[in-house]
């Protein structure tokens, strides 16, 4: 199985390394690096796996000889530098410290986003990736966004799926609903507990009740939702504590975000409009905060919007990829028109007009 060690930390007397267990998928100069979120793993990142590569067979146990030739070379090296000039994409998920199969650090001290960012740059440098496309989801893109601001000489472009500020701003909507849901949460105990709240906190109930041939997708989704709990066990309580405060502690600064603003990638920060974890405005703010460079794309969905608006996450995906390849400027990627396909592209004067009228509302609200 692939692993890589990136940090190490003292337990004790001792020094422990911490390993990631990664897979790969796929085969090209263009590299993306799919990052995922509080409590996930890897295989969660399962339909943009198969939208952006064409295939779920993992080709990381391949040997380096039998990989690809357009992967070697000084011309493909450029090619790769530049967003990936050829064809196919090679894709590298991981599980994040703290879940999965990578190690589980004893104390949430060491989780934050910028450890974990650095955790994600060592998996680069042991893949031999000089750049890549990252993409993230929910903590995810919280990492990326450290990753970004990091090494911004590391990223050909980078991708904010369902994010948040960090902070305050991982407290979902509060009401009846969010308060069950995370008191049957902490409650979870067996995977059937942990499979029941996760799909209400994921999906919208619409989809969930929607028919797929004798059954409803809620009893197909939870099914899958049991096997997958079960074949990785439950997240321990010291990962999740670890990875709650990596979120709890994230923050952006100006500077930061301005280190990403000018550093010559595209940004496209994707988010499902009916998310009660990460709420729409405050990707909405991050977004028009990485003007010029940003497009805001708003889905039908809610957190999980990767997976139940796949086709439409892949084709923003791949559309951020195309656009790095042929160089579109960041004003041309930023300022697009609502479509017909239910997928709104919000310009980056539309997000500063919704920023006016924000405002003014969260002062009344404030003052109320």
């Amino acid at each position: 199985m692939p692993y890589c060690e990136v940090d190490r930390y003292q337990n004790g007397d001792k020094w422990e390394g911490v390993r990631l267990f990664y897979r790969r998928y796929g085969r090209g100069v263009t590299k993306v690096l799919l990052v995922i979120g509080l409590a996930g793993t890897h295989d969660s990142w399962g339909p943009q796996i198969k939208g952006l590569t064409g295939s779920l067979e993992p080709a990381d146990d391949e040997p380096e000889a039998q990989r690809s030739d357009e992967e070697s070379g000084d011309a493909s090296a450029a090619a790769a530098e530049e967003g990936g000039d050829g064809d196919g994409i090679e894709v590298c998920c991981f599980d994040n410290r703290g879940v999965g199969r990578s190690s589980i650090p004893p104390h949430k001290s060491y989780y934050s986003t910028a450890i974990m960012a650095r955790d994600a740059l060592a998996l680069m440098d042991h893949l031999g990736w000089k750049k890549a496309h990252v993409f993230g989801h929910s903590m995810g893109a919280m990492i990326s966004c450290k990753l970004a601001a990091m090494a911004p000489h590391r990223l050909c472009s980078l991708a904010l799926l369902n994010v948040t500020g960090g902070g305050f701003q991982c407290f979902p909507k509060l009401d009846g609903q969010m308060l069950s849901l995370a008191f049957r949460f902490l409650r979870a105990k067996t995977p059937e507990e942990r499979a029941l709240v996760d799909l209400e906190t994921h999906y919208t109930k619409e989809y969930l009740d929607e028919k797929v041939e004798s059954c409803t997708r809620r009893t197909i989704l939870y099914q899958q939702y049991v096997k997958g709990i079960s074949s990785t066990g439950m997240q321990s309580n010291c990962g999740f504590e670890g990875q709650v405060n990596a979120c709890w502690t994230h923050k952006m600064t100006t500077k930061e975000l301005d280190t990403i603003r000018s550093a010559g990638f595209l940004v496209s920060v994707i988010h499902g409009r009916s998310d009660i974890i990460a709420q729409l405005c405050h990707a909405r703010r991050l977004a028009e905060r990485l003007i010029p460079v940003a497009r805001m794309v708003e889905l039908h969905g809610a957190h999980l919007v990767s997976h139940e608006r796949p086709e439409e996450v892949n084709n923003a995906l791949m559309e951020l990829v195309k656009a790095t390849k042929s160089m579109i400027k960041p004003e041309e990627w930023s300022s697009q028109p609502e479509n017909s396909s239910g997928v709104i592209l919000m310009g980056f004067e539309h997000m500063r007009n919704i920023v006016k009228v924000m405002k003014p509302v969260r002062v009344a609200a404030i003052e109320s």
